[in-house]
């Protein structure tokens, strides 16, 4: 029986890049970087409230998991920012917001009130876009 998701890929343009983002810029911290034979990079993230949680920070290189061919087509729908989506929990959107427009980050839509909560939206520096939210009590 399955008891809980561990990983999640976001697929961006450039790890190094990445890496930077999440880390500087939303405060997360390395979980894993590692080589997995030559070319492959096993890069993960994670919150401090989430440590069993990994983001998988993953290029769309041909190799092991795409062919070439796969991995131009999901550089294309990258570039057009649709691909990626999350939702990311935060005690204060508002301020949260603040601090993470101070450090450059590049928000779609400013803090509103929504049904389920306050929300914002922004995005990283490869097109991934992701809702911070601010739950209403209970949810």
């Amino acid at each position: 029986m399955i008891r809980k998701m561990s990983h999640a890929t976001i697929f961006v343009n450039n790890q190094n890049e990445a890496l930077e983002f999440y880390r500087d810029k939303l405060g997360f911290r390395v979980h894993t970087d590692a080589m997995v034979g030559e070319d492959f990079r096993w890069l993960t993230m994670c919150t401090n409230d989430d440590p069993d949680f990994e983001i998988i920070l993953m290029e769309p290189k041909p190799g092991m998991l795409m062919d070439e061919q796969t991995s131009q087509q999901l550089r294309a729908i990258m570039g057009k920012g649709v691909l990626g989506a999350g939702v990311f929990n935060t005690d204060d959107c508002r301020g949260t917001y603040e601090e993470l427009k101070a450090k450059g980050v590049q928000f779609i839509s400013e803090p509103a009130e929504r049904p389920y909560g306050v929300e914002a939206v922004f995005k990283d520096n490869s097109g991934n876009w992701f809702s911070l939210t601010q739950p209403n009590e209970g949810n």
